[in-house]
């Protein structure tokens, strides 16, 4: 029952790929970050800054180009869509 040398040579190419793998998904940077709380901490907090300031612009410029195709809606003076926006200023001024 001996291993013949194909059988291992096969077997090292597999460990090889596994191994590029493993490099290829830093896992080893992912172990050191863990073992760190303050880094830890930091790189959240730094990625949570950037979400939220993210989020924020995106809704702001999401929000401009919205009210820039209502307001366009009502120039055209659609009948639907010009009451139907007329109706939310109405709300708004009352319950301002």
């Amino acid at each position: 029952m001996g291993v013949d040398n194909t059988e291992v040579k096969e077997l090292e190419s597999r460990v090889e790929k596994i191994a590029i793998m493993l490099e290829k998904a830093k896992l080893g940077e992912y172990v050191s970050i863990m073992s760190k709380p303050k880094a830890l901490l930091y790189y959240n907090f730094i990625g949570g800054l950037a979400r939220g300031f993210g989020t924020a612009i995106g809704f702001t410029i999401l929000g401009a180009v919205v009210l820039y195709f209502l307001r366009q809606a009502v120039l055209l003076n659609l009948p639907f869509i010009g009451g139907f926006i007329a109706e939310v200023v109405k709300i708004v001024q009352d319950h301002l």
